[in-house]
């Protein structure tokens, strides 16, 4: 089989599309660099609507986490406590056998022990809260002589917060979300090792690399295949941030609007 006949019968695997059986014996590089590549496609998704859903959550907590009063307050302090305080892996875990005891008594639940369903929504609650930090952190940094030149300026209630507090919290708060942003990708992993099952073994990249380390007992290739997808993947997510980052920074000097977002490793989470 020629390589171009192998991205089209596994390239869209993951997800449904093409050769339905996996490869047996004889494995070639063509055939796990697009069987890894085709398992990105999950990690993509589950990254992408985590990070999206994620940062309208962490916003409204963040806000009510700031409030004063302590209805939403206290709250949003919990959410954050909870899911921060943590481990990811056991959120999966949790989420998975609550889902599938909701499930025994309401048949609807059903949908949410699944991957797609399930482990997007841990995510997405996980990112929230650790987002919901860093913009907390970035309203308190926000300088007073801002929201005093608002105020002089007439600005008050949400026409304040959409035209000085929010543009000025996403400011300071980037170069920190790129860092969070990064590590939700690279967190997408976990979901091979958690209870949300794989269906008809259409796994994520995880999953193919661990099958072809297993068959051919040599994870000195499908590994560094899969690393490099995700430094790609990387390189991805700093491009487009730096975007954004350029564009909330618009309005300062030539070179303070040059430096880029720093990406500082997470060493515990």
């Amino acid at each position: 089989m020629t390589c171009a006949a192998t991205i089209a019968d596994y390239a869209l695997r993951s997800i449904g599309i093409g050769e339905r059986l996996l490869p047996r014996s004889d494995f070639t590089l063509c055939e796990q660099v697009t069987l890894i590549g085709s398992g990105m496609i999950w990690n993509i998704y589950f990254g992408t609507v985590a990070l999206l859903t994620g940062f309208a959550l962490a916003t409204a907590v963040a806000l009510g986490k700031a409030s004063r009063n302590p209805l939403l307050r206290k709250p949003a302090e919990w959410f954050v406590f909870v899911f921060r305080g943590s481990p990811l892996f056991i959120q999966f875990f949790f989420a998975y056998f609550l889902f599938l005891s909701l499930k025994s008594a309401y048949p609807a639940w059903g949908a949410f022990t699944s991957a797609w369903l399930g482990a997007a929504l841990v995510l997405f609650l996980n990112t929230a809260a650790y987002s919901a930090e860093i913009f907390y952190g970035a309203l308190r940094s926000i300088p007073k002589g801002d929201t005093e030149a608002a105020d002089a300026y007439g600005f008050a209630g949400w026409a304040k917060f959409r035209r000085i507090t929010w543009p000025t919290m996403l400011r300071l708060a980037w170069p920190a979300y790129t860092n969070e942003a990064i590590f939700l990708f690279h967190a997408t992993t976990l979901v091979f090792f958690s209870g949300f099952p794989a269906a008809q073994q259409r796994g994520d990249a995880l999953y193919y690399a661990s099958y072809f380390a297993d068959k051919t007992f040599n994870p000195f290739v499908p590994y560094p295949i899969l690393a490099g997808y995700f430094i790609l993947a990387t390189l991805c997510i700093i491009a487009v941030f730096g975007a954004v980052n350029r564009r909330l920074n618009r309005h300062l000097p030539a070179e303070r609007r040059a430096r880029r977002p720093r990406m500082m490793p997470q060493l515990a989470r």
